[in-house]
Formats: C-alpha cells, sequence, structure tokens
C-alpha cells in the first residue's frame, strides 16, 4: 500500500511538472515599452533604420511575426513589394505611403500615429518618415521586401 501511494505521488509530482511545462510554453510574450531589442534593419531598408521583433520568426515560413519599426525623419523607402501580407500600425511619428511602381510624392498619404494599413502580397508600394516614425508590423513568415525595378 505504501508503494501505491508512492507511485501515485511521483506520477501526480511528474504530471503536475509536465503541466507546469506546458503552461510556460504557452505564457504570453510581453515587451514593455521602451525595453524593445532594436538593431540595423536588414537591406533594403534604408540607412539608419532600426528594427525589434517582439515576436515569432520574420524568416520562418507560417510563423506569426511582430516587428517594429523605427524610421529616422526622411527616411525613404523606394517602390517595393512583400512576399506576405503586410499590417502596419503607426505607434508614432508619421509614415506618408503610396501605392504604385514609382515613388511619386504627389500621391502620398499621411497615415499619423494610430493609422493602420494592411497592404496585400505583391502589392508595390513606396514610404517615407515624415519625423522619427515608429511602426509595429505583422504578418505570416516568411517575410521579403523585394525592390521595384
Amino acid at each position: 500500500m505504501k508503494r501505491l501511494a508512492s507511485i501515485m505521488w511521483i506520477a501526480a509530482l511528474v504530471f503536475s511538472s509536465v503541466a507546469l511545462v506546458a503552461r510556460a510554453a504557452d505564457a504570453p510574450t510581453i515587451v514593455m515599452a521602451g525595453q524593445e531589442k532594436f538593431s540595423a534593419a536588414p537591406a533594403p531598408y534604408p540607412a539608419g533604420a532600426m528594427m525589434a521583433v517582439l515576436s515569432g520568426d520574420p524568416s520562418k515560413a507560417g510563423s506569426q511575426y511582430t516587428v517594429r519599426l523605427k524610421l529616422p525623419d526622411g527616411a525613404r523607402i523606394g517602390a517595393h513589394t512583400h512576399g506576405d501580407t503586410e499590417d502596419v500600425t503607426v505607434v508614432s511619428g508619421t509614415l506618408m505611403v503610396g501605392v504604385g511602381t514609382a515613388f511619386d510624392a504627389a500621391h502620398m498619404m499621411a497615415l499619423n500615429a494610430g493609422s493602420y494599413v494592411s497592404i496585400p502580397a505583391g502589392t508595390p508600394h513606396f514610404a517615407v518618415a515624415k519625423g522619427e516614425t515608429l511602426l509595429q508590423v505583422n504578418g505570416v513568415g516568411p517575410s521579403s521586401m523585394t525592390p521595384v525595378k
């Protein structure tokens, strides 16, 4: 009887440990404001652009990701497309955006803080930052950025 009780106690301990591990794997990702880990954004983003991956892996197929992109004042992103749908929220600053295969300042719209845009995969577009601009970008990888030639 003592042996059975010991086995049951060990089994309970093992199962509760597994449950704790499962809960830890499902724990929320929390990134406090100002705690993002920014590094230089990859090409073809303009010089001075910084990126922080908040969750997921933008390079991995099927990975839902969230990144923050910090653009310096005047940063210009020429006409380009993405391989995935890009959901963009302007956190601060202003992003001037236009749709088309060539940069055209006359046909840009100002997206101020709080604005949102969803750009379908393959849609050519261009942008410029007005003031330092912080964007949050969500998508499903793999993320890619291809300049329009």
